[in-house]
């Protein structure tokens, strides 16, 4: 079972970063319905360990997260992978996400040690982009590159079950929590 531990975005939030996502014209966009920003990914986990982490998400007490983007970027300069909106690091996020990370780990999973790099992903590409798709890339990024949203409390913490299909992941929320 894949899973991972992500926030959720406000209403307002997901619509703008919506409205930029309706210009740009490769790559597969990830559904509104699924923006949001992941704290900690896991893929594989038994269900024991999965059972452990949900209970200690359900002791959390999440504080308020604002969420202020800074900016569209990808992954992967030469050969981009995704294209996702960059969300400013905050005291508050990061603790959030170290917090996660520990719960993660005091379940018995093995979560690799990585740097966090807060983000919501809105497109995915294909391993090989034809050069054609590479340039309007690049023209997207010059035009919307510069995209910001001022701070919003993120909505909520949620435990997300991730299937993959030949269309893309499937998420399904398997446990939501309140922020503050």
């Amino acid at each position: 079972m894949r899973i991972f531990v992500a926030l959720d975005l406000p209403d307002d939030l997901t619509a703008a970063l919506g409205r930029v996502q309706d210009k740009l014209i490769v790559g597969r966009p990830v559904d509104e319905d699924d923006f949001h920003l992941t704290l900690a990914f896991v893929p594989k986990v038994s269900i024991p360990q999965l059972d452990d982490l949900a209970l200690d998400l359900e002791m959390l007490v999440p504080p308020p997260v604002a969420l202020r983007v800074t900016g569209l970027d990808t992954f992967g300069a030469a050969h981009p992978r995704s294209l996702h909106a960059v969300v400013a690091p905050d005291p508050a996020l990061l603790a959030l996400q170290s917090k996660v990370a520990t719960l993660v780990r005091r379940s018995g999973i093995d979560l690799p040690h990585r740097k966090f790099v807060p983000h919501i992903t809105l497109a995915r590409f294909p391993s090989t982009i034809a050069p054609e798709d590479h340039a309007r890339l690049g023209r997207f990024l010059s035009a919307h590159g510069g995209f910001t949203h001022p701070p919003v409390p993120a909505a909520g913490l949620t435990l997300y079950q991730s299937t993959l299909r030949d269309d893309g992941p499937v998420y399904d929320a398997l446990q939501s929590h309140a922020l503050g």
